[in-house]
């Protein structure tokens, strides 16, 4: 039987891709001296709110996300890797779509953070498949294998202002868009950041 143990020991922004996502490198160890096949590997990645602290102007942009209540685990992503063989250990980049959708919970909690870390634990399962003496051997990775990262805050931003410099995106509902149409075009207002300015600064809708 196979005996696994992973860590997470870099992540860092993946440049020049379609749409922002960050590169984990994570290190796989097989201790039992067996050489795998291959494996088929998941991973689950959780931001675990409640093992960091934060100052006042962070807890205030997060009560939207937490209200009064205390800081609870959010979903990041879940990914998968298939891994090629190997004896003793290797390394795999596993790479992890971001948001930048405000209205997404870890979207939200990222860019309310000034900075310090972003605490991930990265949950991990799949498919071993090893080469016993009669032939091919399949097993599943054990559910308790875990690993955990502490993402800088600085690694995020780097990644926004990447792909999204000086911009953030917020998710409307499809006739708050329409309304703000017809409020730039009654306006001659030639974009929309330009009308919400507006109608922040108290015109009339």
């Amino acid at each position: 039987m196979a005996d696994l143990t992973f860590s997470c020991v870099d992540v860092a922004p993946l440049r020049h891709a379609a749409a922002p996502a960050l590169l984990f490198r994570l290190h796989i160890e097989e201790n039992s001296g067996e050489r795998l096949h291959a494996l088929a590997l998941r991973c689950q990645i959780r931001i675990e709110t409640a093992r960091r602290r934060y100052d006042d102007a962070e807890t205030q942009a997060l009560t939207g996300l937490f209200g009064a209540g205390p800081p609870h685990p959010i979903q990041f992503a879940t990914v998968s890797a298939m891994v090629p063989g190997f004896a003793g250990a290797a390394d795999v980049d596993l790479t992890v779509p971001c948001t930048y959708d405000l209205e997404v919970a870890s979207g939200n909690y990222f860019s309310s953070l000034r900075d310090g870390v972003i605490p991930l634990d990265l949950l991990f399962s799949g498919t071993v498949f090893g080469l016993g003496p009669h032939g091919l051997r399949v097993e599943q990775v054990p559910w308790h294998l875990e690993a955990r990262y502490r993402l800088p805050v600085t690694t995020w931003r780097e990644l926004i202002d990447l792909y999204f410099p000086g911009t953030a995106w917020l998710r409307l509902d499809r006739s708050t868009v329409d309304a703000l149409a017809r409020y730039r075009r009654d306006r001659a207002i030639p974009t929309a950041d330009a009308a919400i300015t507006s109608l922040l600064a108290g015109g009339a809708p």
